[in-house]
């Protein structure tokens, strides 16, 4: 078989149009091109895919399954090149009406999943969105374009291919219910250590320990994590029917007058807040959607204001 990377594009356009046509004249008229264009074509596509590309037949003729298959091969491969010429071509957001897919931590996605849908919809409301939470799979899909944006905390690794940049930073309080028995006295670490924790999980980290968890062992201590949860509304209904508590941020108690923040415990420094960061494929950082959504976005953090300590 001959070398693949030396194959012209247009082959593969041929290859389509015949495949899809089953008949070299049709092709010849959908593509605009002569039937001696088409000729050639084919037989550059014998030298290189091998005789058995089609079969001819009395009125057409009839793609081989490697025939079929190298045509939805192709069509996957153009199918981003065009969006990438589409990205710069006469980009108007509020006329674009392709799919933009922003995947985030999922605690990030129950807190403010909603105010950055409505954000986003208002500059394209057109466009067709896809709005999910951080997965093990997400890196890859991320690298291959297939998400456009994330969100996740800043100590998320990832990789240089990744450009990255702050969208806010958010105080960390003990989150628990109102009037908690202990938490309404003290926050020192000797009054809580032996209260029941829940955590939200965080896909993509193997880590066997949070970094609470760890800080607990740190001080001498052992975590008693009785609730890992991806669903946030689980989290919280734990919280206001125990005396559990939740390293978070006060977004957690709004919309939630069950739930009341506390001060922390003595904690490092860089705990006591977390940094939320915005990214997309470096290879991007010139086109007018990821610029679109990385304001857009940014602009929605901008205008949200932290509730204060209840």
């Amino acid at each position: 078989m001959k070398e693949l990377r030396d194959l012209d594009l247009n082959l593969l356009k041929l290859l389509q149009a015949v495949v899809e046509t089953r008949n070299t004249h049709h092709a010849a008229d959908k593509l605009g091109i002569s039937q001696t264009s088409v000729s050639r074509g084919m037989a550059k596509l014998r030298e290189t895919f091998g005789d058995q590309l089609f079969i001819r037949k009395a009125h057409g003729i009839e793609p081989s399954e490697l025939a079929e298959k190298l045509a939805e091969a192709a069509d996957e491969m153009f199918t981003p090149l065009v969006k990438v010429v589409e990205s710069y071509r006469n980009f108007e957001p509020e006329q674009f009406t392709g799919e933009v897919s922003i995947a985030m931590n999922i605690f990030f996605l129950e807190l403010y999943g909603d105010g950055i849908f409505t954000a986003l919809r208002e500059v394209m409301p057109n466009a067709k969105f896809k709005m999910s939470y951080w997965q093990e799979q997400s890196l890859t899909e991320l690298l291959n374009g297939d998400i456009d944006y994330v969100l996740h905390f800043a100590l998320f690794p990832l990789p240089q291919q990744i450009y990255q940049h702050k969208l806010k930073d958010v105080k960390m309080s003990l989150i628990a219910r109102s009037n908690h028995p202990i938490l309404s006295q003290s926050s020192e670490w000797e009054d809580i250590n032996q209260l029941p924790v829940t955590r939200v999980l965080i896909d993509g980290i193997t880590s066997k320990r949070s970094g609470v968890e760890e800080l607990y062992l740190a001080k001498g201590y052992e975590a008693d994590v009785v609730l890992t949860t991806h669903s946030v509304s689980v989290l919280l209904n734990k919280l206001k029917h125990s005396d559990a508590l939740a390293f978070g941020s006060t977004f957690m108690t709004e919309n939630e007058p069950g739930l009341s923040s506390y001060p922390l415990p003595p904690m490092p420094k860089e705990m006591r807040q977390i940094q939320i960061n915005g990214g997309y494929l470096q290879s991007k950082r010139g086109f007018p959607l990821n610029q679109l959504l990385h304001q857009t976005i940014q602009s929605y953090f901008d205008s949200v204001t932290q509730p204060e300590k209840q």
